[in-house]
């Protein structure tokens, strides 16, 4: 490998190289921060040396990296502060990660979320989803099992070039967030965390303002895309890159879309040209009219004044009606004292018969204090009486079984009572066995020894005959459980399909009903609410709560010419036969308020917003045409202008074309050239024929705009008996699959009961067994023994009856306790019961004088009410003084806009009137002979107008042109040198970068063409010829890639580079080379910062307080090795081979 060479037409001077070692990273702060549950920093061993050589030149020199501190403050605009992502592809939590100004590595083993943050960072900032080459809509990025995936993205905004500094501040915060829906939303947020817009314009204003473009392979380049522009065998490919990469491209584009813009105004200049020689001519015409025309001022003047008459006769007549009904507003008011006065009274009344209430309430409280007082007491008794009962009943034997509460006297009686039980049965089982063994003279032989095992053996093998049957009626119950498992499905399947038919035919039945009643009235096709709307409607109209009648629906105000063609209408209309039109939004909420009514449930029909005009539009130059297929516009009959307007406007129903032959449609549409303008077309059948697609109906029959009423009838009654022969067969069916369902439980039920027999008889069996197997010879037993222990039983059978009566004794002690406290319980039961006895002639009392209040409230209120009406009646009459007062302003000011000054009028309203119909009679009359003279003033005003507004526009749009001509010879030549300039510079540093390493190439450029090639050679360059790219190794290549990368990052303006993956192929020798040039170039350009995503190891930088490395955590999904491993990580760094396609 060749010497590196020291000079570079970038390289920074030693001033600017001492600065930098100077400045104190202001990041270093959190290098030992954990950055999220997947992320960490790592700067490798040298970091403590590298922080205790800042320090150092810290203190050196203050003054030089202060000012080097404001001079990299006012550089850090849009480039990345930190990366959040949450549910983002496959990771849960990422992040957050903390981006240092200048150069930052990633790092990770593959899995570890790397392209990820690459992939977060191009959708987050308003790229598209095909940019990333990672999948082609916005909710593929969301991880599986989730709603939503955000994305958080912060950009630095400090220094002079900041954007809007004093509403964001020093940060901006992009958030987005994905849903599965296909959807995606903005959040801007300050540096306070503050909301300040949520819409895409402001985030591509922002993007516009820092010079971002994610689609731009120079700002970020992922590995896909530099497969596809960098690796291309495509000359032509390459230059593209090359173009989009330095915006040139854009620049073409958009001086390409300036020339149409001014092709087209130039055509619009030519036949402006055209127009204004109309105009001209139609302006001297009217003057011509207006010239001629004839003088009748007198009488129109005359009918100005009788108006003047008329509007101040009007205010006069108002005023009169106003002055009565004052006047029996004194006289109201007059009257509301007496109202007051009962009131009051009423109030006195109530105000006593409270007082006495609450005399009585404060005696009743004492006397119902006595009663609780004593009721602790009786509470405390009535427990002792119950105690002592639950004492003795349980001692005299009441329990057979003692529970745990039970005195000390109950257990030791029930205890004797057993254990005397007990005593006399051993004595009486002693005995017996006394008398057993004196009668034996031996226990056992050895005949019956062998009986024994005769039956034991008999016993097991019935008992094996019996384990096999057990066997078998499993296996019988599993094979009917399945049996009744798979009826049941059936069964549910089967009554899935009744229901369906059942709406079916309720559907049915409803469309019939309809039809029958369409007989009479059409609105009823388009549903029962409708003739009620079209009802509401008109009588709206006809009180002048609508501007103008809105037109509905629109269905019934089009007639087919062809009826053969009604399904295709249909089809192509839908939801809009059932719309209504309005010329304006007043009369859309009228129509609003009443579909609430008609509707109150369901969805109700559309309302369309459109201005009224009396002429169809003029559609012949936007319209299709086709000599043998009517187009749906053609093919209607429709009453209105409007309502074809509108639906010119909603569908475009002149470029649709109807087809009845589904061939034809298809051979017209799509395998020969569709006609001009048409954009779509409907067959006969409904169907939707497009130029690339075709959409089948769901409707086989019209039901709208078909004339054949009886015919549709037929048709839905057949369908009817149809649906009702299905329901019979379907019913059928669940009752069989119900039979054998419950022949399967009975037969369930007999295999359960013998299988619990079977169990029985298999423990009793077993039983038996196991006594005759432990049946053994019995001792000798020694009689006297035996005849002792019954003595020594009955001894202490003895003492047991002494105890049994001292517990009786004890007894008859709980006995008179319990008396004692019955008779102190009844006592304070009694005292109770007086205490309540006197309060009952209190409530009696209480309950009358409630009464009394009650009805004394009754007349107050009775009172209240009258005067409430009263003074109803007069805000009544104020509001509508004041009401006509409104009104009779109104008048005044319409009257005074009509005459200024007042008139006195002695005339009344009706007579004026009348001369003025007269009079305006006789004017009409005339204006027919001569012309009106307004009408001709103004058609001349506006011919006039409408000719200088053209003459106007074409000198304008004349200048336009030329002055465009200018600038854009201007901006090519422009453009030009621009990219001479673009394409030299890329050369120098391509060529520069190469000798880096001793190599030699060079970049052609053929802009005639648009190709780019590259061809490179390394070694020296004196002694070797210029290859292809092809045949490099694969690091080679690699090391060209970059040079190549570097090269358009030198030329191309943007705040961050971002690079995915750029050495995975290198070798070690490469790998270094190429870092240490993109170090060095990042150096150069402290202002811009680099993300550099890497899985190889990154502990080997050099120290610099300039670089940042991100550590990411391994990932979670089991193994992600071999079961060998390099012998150290040299060895793994050498084992990568020389991929294949990574050439230029």
């Amino acid at each position: 490998m060749g010497k590196r060479k020291e000079g570079s037409p970038i390289a920074p001077s030693s001033q600017r190289k001492k600065q930098r070692q100077e400045v104190d990273d202001p990041y270093d702060k959190e290098d030992y921060v954990q950055a999220g549950p997947s992320v960490s920093y790592d700067y490798g061993q040298n970091k403590k040396q590298r922080k205790e050589t800042d320090n150092s030149h810290a203190d050196s020199d203050h003054e030089n990296s202060v000012s080097c501190k404001s001079q990299s403050g006012t550089d850090e605009v849009g480039i990345i502060d930190s990366i959040f992502l949450k549910n983002f592809m496959c990771h849960s939590v990422l992040g957050p990660f903390r981006f240092g100004p200048n150069v930052n590595f990633v790092i990770g083993n593959n899995g570890s979320g790397k392209s990820a943050v690459l992939t977060a960072l191009i959708v987050g900032l308003g790229g598209k989803a095909i940019v990333t080459n990672r999948g082609s809509s916005i909710k593929g990025f969301i991880k599986n099992g989730e709603r939503f995936a955000e994305i958080s993205i912060t950009l630095r905004n400090r220094g002079q070039g900041a954007y809007r500094p004093d509403v964001f501040g020093n940060s901006i915060t992009v958030q987005q967030r994905l849903t599965t829906e296909g959807s995606r939303t903005y959040k801007l947020k300050s540096a306070t965390g503050a909301i300040v817009s949520n819409k895409k314009e402001e985030l591509t204003a922002i993007l516009d303002y820092f010079n971002i473009q994610v689609d731009n392979p120079v700002s970020v380049l992922t590995q896909e895309m530099s497969k596809h522009f960098l690796q291309s065998k495509n000359e032509s490919d390459k230059y593209k890159f090359f173009m989009k990469a330095t915006q040139l491209e854009q620049m073409m584009e958009d001086y390409t879309y300036i020339m149409e813009t001014k092709s087209t105004t130039h055509d619009q200049v030519e036949h402006g040209s055209e127009r204004l020689c109309d105009l001209k001519e139609e302006c001297k015409q009217k003057e011509e009219k207006f010239k001629n025309i004839a003088s009748l001022g007198e009488k129109k003047q005359k009918l100005e004044d009788l108006k003047n008459e008329m509007a101040w006769a009007q205010v006069i007549e108002a005023e009169k009606q106003i002055n009565p009904i004052k006047e029996q507003i004194v006289a109201e008011e007059g009257s509301t004292v007496k109202y007051e006065q009962k009131i009051n009274e009423c109030q006195d009344k109530v105000n006593n018969a409270e007082e006495k209430f609450r005399a009585k309430q404060e005696e009743l409280d004492k006397i119902t204090q006595d009663a609780v007082a004593l009721k602790p007491q009786l509470i405390a008794l009535k427990g002792d009486v119950q105690k002592k009962t639950k004492s003795y009943n349980n001692a005299e034997g009441v329990s057979h079984v003692a529970p745990p509460q039970c005195n000390l006297t109950q257990v030791l009686f029930n205890r004797h009572i057993l254990e005397f039980k007990r005593l006399e049965k051993d004595t009486e089982q002693l005995c017996n066995r006394i008398e057993e063994l004196k009668k034996s003279d031996d226990n056992a032989s050895e005949g019956e020894m062998m009986a024994r095992q005769r039956d034991i053996a008999q016993m097991r093998e019935r008992k094996k005959a019996l384990d096999d049957k057990e066997i078998t009626t499993n296996q019988q119950i599993d094979q009917l459980q399945q049996a009744i498992e798979k009826h049941k499905e059936e069964l549910t399947t089967i009554a899935n399909e009744e229901r369906n038919v059942k709406q079916w035919m309720e559907q049915h039945k409803r469309k019939l009903r309809e039809l029958h009643e369409s007989k009479t009235d059409q609105l009823k096709r388009f549903g029962q609410n409708m003739p009620a709307l079209v009802a509401a409607v008109d009588e709206a109209y006809q009180q002048g709560r609508f501007r103008k009648k809105p037109f509905g629906p629109l269905g019934a105000c089009i007639h087919l010419k062809d009826q053969e063609l009604a399904l295709a209408v249909e089809s192509c209309l839908k939801g809009l036969l059932f719309a209504f039109c309005c010329d304006n939004h007043q009369d859309e909420r009228m129509l609003q308020n009443i579909m609430s009514r008609e509707y109150p449930q369901g969805r109700r029909p559309q309302i369309i917003v459109s201005e009224f005009q009396n002429e169809v539009y003029d559609v012949r130059q936007r319209a299709t045409f086709h000599p043998n297929h009517p187009t749906v516009l053609t093919g209607l009959e429709i009453d209105h202008p409007v309502v074809a307007n509108c639906l010119i406007d909603m569908r475009g129903i002149e470029k649709i074309l109807i087809i009845k032959s589904k061939t034809e449609a298809r051979e017209i549409m799509q395998i020969r050239a569709p006609p001009r303008n048409c954009r779509e077309a409907f067959t006969g059948e409904g169907d939707q024929v497009y130029t690339s697609r075709y959409y089948s109906s769901d409707t086989r029959r019209a039901t709208l705009l078909s004339r054949d009423v009886e015919g549709e009838i037929s048709h839905l009654e057949n369908e009817l008996r149809l649906f009702g022969a299905q329901t019979a067969t379907t019913q059928q069916r669940l009752f069989s699959v119900n039979k054998e369902i419950q022949e399967n439980y009975g037969i369930l039920r007999q295999l359960h009961n013998s299988k619990k027999q079977i169990q029985r008889e298999r423990r009793t069996l077993l039983d038996h067994i196991s006594e005759l197997e432990n049946v053994e010879e019995q001792p000798s037993i020694d009689i006297a023994t035996l005849e002792g222990e019954a003595a020594k039983n009955r001894s202490i059978i003895e003492l047991v009856k002494k105890e049994v009566e001292l517990a009786k004794e004890n007894m008859g002690c709980l006995k008179l306790l319990l008396t004692m406290a019955v008779s102190n319980y009844e006592d304070i039961k009694e005292k109770i019961s007086s205490v309540t006895y006197m309060a009952e002639p209190l409530k009696a009392d209480l309950q009358r004088i409630d009464q009394e209040v009650e009805n004394c409230k009754q007349h107050r209120k009775h009172y209240e009410e009258k005067l409430k009406k009263h003074l109803d009646r007069i805000q009544k009459r104020k509001e509508e003084v004041s009401a006509k007062e409104q009104e009779l302003e109104v008048q005044i000011s319409q009257a005074k806009c009509i005459c200024p000054e007042r008139i006195e009028v002695s005339r009344t309203a009706r007579s004026l009137d009348t001369e003025i119909n007269q009079l305006r009679e006789k004017i009409n009359s005339e204006e027919v002979l001569h012309g009106n003279r307004e009408e001709i003033i103004k058609q001349y005003h506006e011919a006039k107008e409408r000719y200088q507004d053209a003459d106007r526009i074409v000198k304008h749009l004349k200048r336009f042109i030329r002055s465009l001509d200018e600038i854009m010879t201007q901006r090519c030549q422009s453009y030009k040198q621009f990219r001479r300039s673009l394409t030299l510079r890329c050369k120098c540093y391509f060529n520069w970068l190469l000798s880096q390493r001793a190599y030699s190439g060079k970049i052609q450029f053929d802009h005639k063409d648009e190709t780019l090639s590259i061809t490179v050679q390394p070694g020296e360059g004196n002694k070797a010829e210029l290859s292809d790219m092809k045949c490099l190794s694969g690091g080679e290549r690699s090391f060209s890639t970059v040079c190549f990368i570097l090269s358009l990052w030198s030329i191309a303006e943007s705040p961050f580079r971002c690079l995915d993956e750029f050495d995975v192929y290198m070798d070690m020798v490469n790998r270094r080379i190429s870092m240490d040039m993109m170090l060095k170039f990042a150096d150069s350009q402290r202002f811009r910062q680099f993300i550099f995503l890497t899985p190889q190891n990154m502990s080997s930088l050099p120290s610099s307080s300039l670089v940042r490395i991100l550590r990411m955590k391994d990932p979670e999904r089991g193994q992600t090795t071999l079961s060998f491993r390099p012998l150290n990580q040299e060895a793994e760094d050498e084992e990568y081979i020389d991929p294949p396609d990574l050439a230029l």
